[in-house]
């Protein structure tokens, strides 16, 4: 079992940043990979970014390539998602998410543990 969950959401403008972060408990959250994914009103939840259960390797939605960071500290059984130069469709509600495939993955269907979700808007 394990249980992600997400925190640093918040209101910022066109262009600012933000760090989320993900506290994952359960004993061996560092076999699995880890995935964020982000939903705004009306629309279906879509992947963002994941991570292997190592950090090693790391994959990214086109639409922030470039611009989102994805790391992970399994000694502190957290993931950080920097993301930098936001935009207002950036805005929706972050989860992060827990896959026993340890390379991570882009398919939503693929977690088994999800998070509440954290707000973030980004106002122009």
């Amino acid at each position: 079992q394990v249980e992600p969950v997400e925190s640093g959401g918040g209101l910022v403008q066109v262009g600012d940043s933000l760090r989320l972060s993900c506290v994952a408990s359960g004993r061996t959250v560092s076999s699995y990979g880890m995935g964020w994914f982000r939903q705004a009103p009306g629309n279906e939840r879509e992947f963002v970014a994941t991570i292997s259960w190592n950090g090693g390797s790391t994959q990214y939605a086109d639409s922030v390539k470039g611009r989102f960071t994805l790391s992970r500290d399994n000694a502190k059984n957290t993931v950080y998602l920097q993301m930098n130069h936001l935009k207002p469709e950036d805005t929706g509600v972050y989860y992060c998410a827990a896959t026993g495939y340890g390379l991570g993955s882009p398919v939503t269907s693929e977690y088994e543990y999800w998070g509440q979700g954290t707000q973030v808007t980004v106002s122009s």
